[in-house]
């Protein structure tokens, strides 16, 4: 079989031998690379012009004080809701170990309440020394960009006051749970002994009283601690309070210097000619001396008719001149001139009953002050300063009235902020004088029918300002 097939085999090897020589020649390999993107050596491609970079335009000193307000409002606000997180995560977690703690060791007493108490103390006077120092830090950034908000300031004091609240709702739990501890009898003592183990009488008595002396002290050591905190917590709302704008207030005018040049002229739409009257203002002086002129009115013949005036201690109000005079002590807090203090100075001819009002209380009473007496219209009225006496014309004045500056005292120049200025041509009860003292109502919603705040034209002269 195998010889059979073997000439079959040769032949059609044959066959594929002689194909193979045949088209040997026709078979080429090409190995070149087929590229046609070659630069040869003569041609030199033409650079692609590029647009020129833009040229950011050179900030203004107003784009610049903009792009720092921005940047103060975000960290402001970065740091508000930072403050709201550690208020809600701190206090959920202080509320489950409380409830952790009452399930567990609720009837016991034992080691826990001293381990809890302390833990509770740290960990939350820890976290509000964090939150103080950041709001104290936010604080200052704001005060530097010169930006203020009402809103971040109402948000704010709703911050510390939850603090607060929180604060005095641990005190008062951890002081509840000591109370219901000691009251078990005979609960949780004894909890280290071994079994089948009995402590003598005297022994364990002298062993409970330690154990029980040992754990009020631990407690009297966290309420202590959490009342200290509630203590800075409420001298940083307090403080935070006199950085904003009370009452509701949007704006502010700030006297930055003493200076005979620095005053503000308000342009009532009505005449002043009046028999009754109610004056209220805010104010936060920066220094008193022992006469500072808040609010003055008058004309060249009297230029004391109205006068609104601040001692060192003391205010003082003066309807006709200084004769008739309605003074209260210890308005002002020696030595600090840095709250803000709410004035109202009302007076009636028909009764001669000239009033002084501080803080929304009536702190002085004077009857028969300028009774009869009619306020004169055409006079001049300013903040911030008093014009006392004849006028001469003076070419040094830059303020459009030739010599309104020359009755000018620097050394009666009020220095600070004041706002809420509002003037009625009736004397205020008791019931509306209240609410504009408040410092976080909205006392500046109201304003006066004869002196606006907000509304009447009011032109600041020198250096003072409208500030928000």
């Amino acid at each position: 079989m195998f010889q059979r097939r073997l000439p079959q085999a040769v032949c059609v090897l044959s066959v594929f031998v002689c194909l193979a020589l045949t088209y040997e020649d026709d078979i080429e390999v090409n190995y070149a690379d087929t590229y046609y993107n070659e630069i040869t050596e003569g041609e030199t491609p033409e650079p692609t012009p590029s647009p020129a970079p833009c040229s950011s335009p050179d900030l203004t000193k107003w784009d610049k004080i903009f792009s720092m307000l921005e940047n103060s409002q975000m960290r402001e606000t970065m740091l508000l809701q930072y403050a709201d997180d550690i208020v809600k995560v701190e206090m959920g977690s202080l509320r489950g170990e409380m409830l952790r703690f009452v399930g567990q060791y609720g009837g016991s007493c034992g080691v826990a309440v001293e381990t809890a108490g302390r833990r509770m103390a740290l960990q939350l006077e820890a976290r509000l020394r964090e939150t103080l120092e950041r709001l104290k830090l936010g604080d200052q950034t704001s005060a530097a960009a010169g930006g203020n908000s009402v809103g971040n300031s109402n948000h704010l004091e709703a911050m510390l006051q939850q603090l607060l609240s929180s604060s005095r709702t641990q005190a008062s739990r951890l002081a509840k749970l000591e109370t219901s501890c000691f009251s078990s009898q005979g609960t949780g003592m004894g909890m280290n002994s071994k079994t089948g183990f009995q402590l003598p009488e005297g022994g364990r008595a002298g062993q409970q009283e330690q154990e029980v002396t040992s754990r009020e002290v631990a407690l009297e050591g966290a309420l202590a601690a959490l009342q200290r905190t509630g203590v800075e917590l409420e001298e940083v709302l307090r403080s935070s309070r006199q950085r904003y704008l009370p009452a509701g207030c949007e704006m502010a005018l700030l006297f930055p210097m003493r200076s005979r040049r620095i005053y503000t002229s308000v342009i009532p739409d009505v005449p002043l000619s009046l028999s009754s009257f109610t004056v209220c203002l805010w104010v936060k002086p920066t220094t008193i001396s022992n006469k500072t002129v808040l609010f003055s009115y008058g004309n060249r013949r009297n230029p004391y008719e109205i006068q609104l005036l601040l001692g060192q201690t003391s205010a003082l109000f003066t309807i006709g001149g200084e004769a008739h005079l309605v003074e209260a002590r210890g308005v002002v807090k020696p030595g600090g001139a840095s709250e803000w203090i709410h004035l109202c100075g009302a007076w009636s001819s028909e009764q001669g009953l000239a009033s002084l009002w501080a803080g929304g209380k009536k702190v002085a009473a004077t009857p028969g002050v300028a009774e009869g007496h009619v306020l004169p219209d055409g006079g001049s009225l300013q903040l911030g300063q008093e014009r006392n006496g004849c006028c001469p014309p003076s070419p040094s004045s830059g303020n459009g009235v030739p010599g309104f500056e020359g009755g000018f005292d620097p050394k009666l120049a009020f220095v600070g902020k004041m706002t809420g200025v509002n003037m009625w041509d009736r004397v205020l009860s008791e019931q509306e004088i209240a609410p504009l003292a408040l410092q976080e109502g909205h006392g500046c919603e109201q304003r006066g029918n004869m002196v606006a705040w907000g509304v009447t034209e009011m032109v600041p002269h020198g250096g003072a300002q409208f500030i928000n």
